[in-house]
């Protein structure tokens, strides 16, 4: 890795940027470390958005607070400057390079909680098996595109619901109440939280917090820091 010159803040702490090659270019790494960490949450941003989007930075406050070292991940074509995403395979394989990469440098022997909003949150659910996620954080979740107006009947939406069922850990999907995405379900395994606002996640974030927050502390006490520190 290499570092860059832009940097992200996150509950006034500033975040080491950094570069790792992938199969699709650079991705870029925003680290804040911990001192005794018990465990490591990273993060991936939304389809046109980036690291910054407030929701993001106020889970990885959250995060923060309870001693977990964050990372907040930009997919490839975001560094290259493109707000257009990738397809779904290379944004899946980007991602398990960033995530192999810090498994083996950053957050070697940490746990690792990963996430993200919307597509990000899609990426962590594809791939959280693979990369040994002990658990998944989804900020708002896009389970059904909205319907386009116009004349004609519309076709079905597609229905993501099949990629937060894949996920067989702990998982907290932070939804806005008026989100137009819809409304995941919970599940044995998948608990789901409400708050104020749309797809954003913007206008509570005290409440986006809270969630992650209470969630984040039950994953850790839960799975007691021996076991989760074995993951």
């Amino acid at each position: 890795m290499r570092p860059v010159a832009d940097a992200v803040s996150v509950g006034g702490r500033r975040l080491t940027p950094l570069l790792v090659d992938t199969g699709s270019g650079p991705a870029r790494i925003h680290l804040h470390a911990v001192g005794d960490p018990v465990g490591a949450v990273v993060l991936g941003h939304g389809a046109g958005g980036g690291v910054a989007a407030r929701d993001l930075v106020a889970a990885a406050d959250a995060a923060g607070s309870l001693r977990f070292a964050i990372a907040l991940v930009e997919q490839p074509y975001r560094v290259a400057g493109r707000r257009a995403p990738a397809r779904a395979p290379q944004l899946d394989a980007a991602w398990r390079a960033v995530v192999s990469r810090l498994r083996e440098r950053e957050l070697s022997g940490l746990p690792l909680v990963l996430g993200g909003r919307s597509a990000g949150a899609r990426v962590a659910c594809r791939t959280a098996e693979d990369c040994g996620a002990v658990a998944v954080l989804c900020l708002a979740f896009p389970l059904r595109p909205p319907r386009r107006t116009g004349s004609g009947p519309a076709p079905p939406a597609p229905d993501r619901l099949p990629e937060l069922d894949l996920v067989r850990v702990p998982m907290l999907v932070v939804q806005g109440s008026s989100d137009p995405f819809g409304m995941p379900p919970p599940s044995p395994t998948r608990e789901v939280v409400s708050v104020r606002g749309n797809h954003s996640l913007s206008g509570d974030l005290d409440g986006v917090r809270a969630a992650v927050s209470d969630w984040l502390a039950r994953v850790v006490s839960s799975g007691s820091r021996a076991s989760l520190r074995s993951a």
